[in-house]
């Protein structure tokens, strides 16, 4: 029996964090061991937002810190290709080709692309910004993944993607699997400033390599209930996201329900809260840590993992490149008119 083949992976802009993890890593660390699993390091996709030489000039200190990251939360490197998208020209092709597929109306319906954009602080979308989801479509199907591991706010692009792959079966053959996406089953986690979701771009972000001291710094500034002035006025638990991270990084139930209670109640600070808070996710993050001074003293293991991945992956899109183009009719068409030209120069030969 053949195993599917999974895609998955993350923009080259920094260090990952929490939210990162709460929204698809986890997601990944389950699925990757029963998956032919590749790991998009894809800095073309942080061209739409960040283009600067300064950017560009960051992206493989980023595409080492990320590796490490998802390494560090558990994937296992003998079972996932890593690869560097920019060093495969022919998804840019594959993109060209699929382009047309799909209409300037459908690319404006997803909702992530305005978002992108006003977290970029930009006040038009780019060509590119907006093509972002046709340029993940060439992600996908030029390696042909059959699975996509996505948080919740990235399942609108895999739509497009599974759409393109139907639309091009359906005109040219069947070419390519339509994907099918595996969106995580936690909720969005919130910023520590409980201004919309956790993102590195808007300083709300705990990182997964934060050291002791940065996480309980961040936790005790982290923002509560803006009403409650003292520990004994009755505070507010939905929406805050001190709970929130309970919610999620703190395996004692029974604990977190009581501090809700006490809190609704007035009868708790929220200083102890934070403390606990403190407590469950050093103990996330210490086996993250662990396996992150491992890899770490590997010397050259993150920058061997990448460009073996990265020719394994150039090969496999070559492959799927020639079978598009062959399907298209685009290789048979410059046949004809070479089959012409050589007809005619020798026709035309002068004989010696």
């Amino acid at each position: 029996m053949s195993v599917a083949r999974m895609l998955t992976g993350d923009r080259p802009t920094g260090r990952l964090h929490l939210g990162h993890y709460v929204g698809s890593i986890a997601n990944r660390v389950a699925l990757h061991q029963r998956h032919d699993s590749y790991f998009i390091i894809a800095d073309l996709h942080m061209l739409t937002t960040r283009n600067t030489r300064e950017d560009i000039a960051k992206v493989a200190g980023n595409a080492r810190e990320m590796v490490t990251d998802i390494l560090a939360c558990g994937v296992d490197p003998r079972r996932a290709t890593f690869y560097l998208q920019s060093a495969i020209p022919e998804v840019g092709d594959l993109n060209t080709l699929l382009q047309n597929l799909v209409t300037v109306p459908r690319l404006e319906r997803v909702p992530s692309v305005r978002e992108m954009a006003r977290d970029a602080g930009r006040e038009e979308i780019p060509y590119g910004l907006l093509g972002y989801p046709v340029l993940q479509a060439a992600d996908i199907l030029c390696v042909k993944a059959q699975v996509v591991p996505v948080g919740r706010d990235n399942a609108a692009h895999v739509e497009v993607t599974r759409e393109i792959a139907r639309r091009f079966n359906h005109l040219y053959g069947e070419v390519f699997p339509v994907p099918a996406t595996i969106a995580s089953a936690t909720p969005i986690l919130v910023g520590t400033d409980g201004q919309g979701k956790m993102s590195k771009s808007r300083g709300n972000a705990i990182s997964l390599s934060a050291d002791p001291a940065t996480v309980r710094r961040t936790v005790m500034a982290m923002y509560t209930d803006p009403a409650r002035v003292r520990a004994d006025v009755p505070g507010t638990v939905e929406g805050n996201p001190v709970f929130a991270f309970h919610d999620v990084f703190n395996p004692d139930r029974a604990q977190v329900e009581e501090f809700k209670a006490r809190y609704r109640a007035g009868r708790i600070g929220d200083v102890e809260v934070k403390e606990a808070l403190v407590v469950a996710l050093e103990k996330f993050l210490d086996p993250i840590r662990e396996r992150r001074a491992r890899i770490e003293a590997d010397t050259g293991l993150v920058d061997r993992l990448i460009v073996e991945g990265t020719e394994r992956t150039r090969e496999r899109v070559r492959a799927t490149l020639v079978e598009v183009r062959r399907a298209m009719g685009l290789t048979s068409a410059y046949q004809q008119v070479r089959r012409r030209a050589e007809r005619t120069r020798k026709a035309t030969a002068t004989p010696a």
